[in-house]
């Protein structure tokens, strides 16, 4: 049928499906000066990455030669040894200190963040455009100034030098109610919604069954920048951990303050604590990649 009332000028449905030829053309013909920038943007960003660790199996009298060095050396598992037996780093402390903080902020900001998203984007209730407003106000105020208040309150709950007083404040951030708020408004059809409700679906059972899959992308992405924000948090753990009860950062700032500035130690811990990140970046990655792809299909 479709195809007798199709004209002279006009194509079958099957056909006006798939894409112009020459759509998507210009992704795939870049020039040869578009090549090299892109390769040159990337040595400039690895150089600094790769140098640290050459250093790191090598030993301090290598640090300030020129040209630096660019081969490793032999020494990387003794600087290891030596970076997790520092009786002043508290690495090994540090290390797992780190990864059950920012595993935990991450998921619980990403489980948070994406129910409140559904709720402000999905659902009614009185109060809903203040309550936005509110949180979004709280993104407009810098950490820098909370960090006095919040100490006290961490006095007074006694949590000084306890890994709770770095995971509870930032269990959930306004950031990411808003952006997985604006994602659910888009990704998420009402009609989609209302026929799960017809179905007999709670409230939860619609975010639990169809939101949160639909969100999967928008929660990757939001992991991925949270476990980075949390890792890398200096400020908060230096005000309220003590030296002997750090996190990873604290360790490598414990390296750096001590009577010898070990250069190969130091940079031995920083290239062990880059690892967590690079395994969450592929982790994630897949997942944020997969999203941009099945959007731009869909598109």
């Amino acid at each position: 049928m479709t195809t007798l009332l199709a004209g002279p000028g006009r194509r079958s449905e099957g056909k006006h499906a798939a894409p112009p030829a020459g759509r998507f053309r210009g992704l795939w013909n870049a020039s040869p000066l578009t090549y090299i920038t892109l390769i040159a943007a990337l040595a400039l960003s690895i150089f600094p990455i790769y140098w640290m660790i050459a250093v790191a199996t090598r030993t301090n009298d290598v640090v300030a030669d020129v040209p630096p060095p660019l081969l490793p050396g032999g020494n990387g598992a003794g600087n290891i040894e030596r970076l997790f037996g520092n009786p002043d780093a508290y690495f090994a402390k540090g290390l797992l200190n780190s990864v059950i903080a920012s595993g935990v902020v991450t998921i619980t900001t990403v489980f948070f963040a994406s129910l409140a998203g559904f709720a402000f984007a999905k659902l009614r209730f009185r109060g809903k455009n203040g309550l936005l407003l509110v949180i979004i106000a709280t993104m407009m105020i810098p950490v820098q100034m909370g960090i006095i208040p919040l100490y006290m309150i961490m006095v007074e709950l006694g949590w000084q030098n306890e890994l709770q007083a770095v995971i509870v404040p930032f269990l959930v951030t306004g950031f990411g109610v808003f952006m997985m708020r604006q994602y659910a408004e888009q990704a998420v059809p009402d009609e989609l919604i209302e026929a799960a409700r017809v179905d007999g679906c709670t409230t939860f059972g619609i975010y639990w069954r169809v939101v949160l899959p639909a969100l999967r992308p928008a929660a990757g992405v939001l992991g991925l920048f949270t476990f980075m924000q949390t890792w890398n948090e200096f400020m908060w753990p230096l005000a309220v951990l003590n030296p002997d009860n750090p996190t990873v950062q604290l360790s490598i700032n414990n390296l750096a303050n001590a009577h010898f500035q070990d250069y190969t130690l130091m940079f031995a811990g920083t290239s062990v604590a880059v690892l967590p990140l690079l395994i969450v970046f592929i982790i994630f990655g897949r997942q944020i990649i997969g999203g941009i792809m099945e959007g731009a299909v869909k598109a």
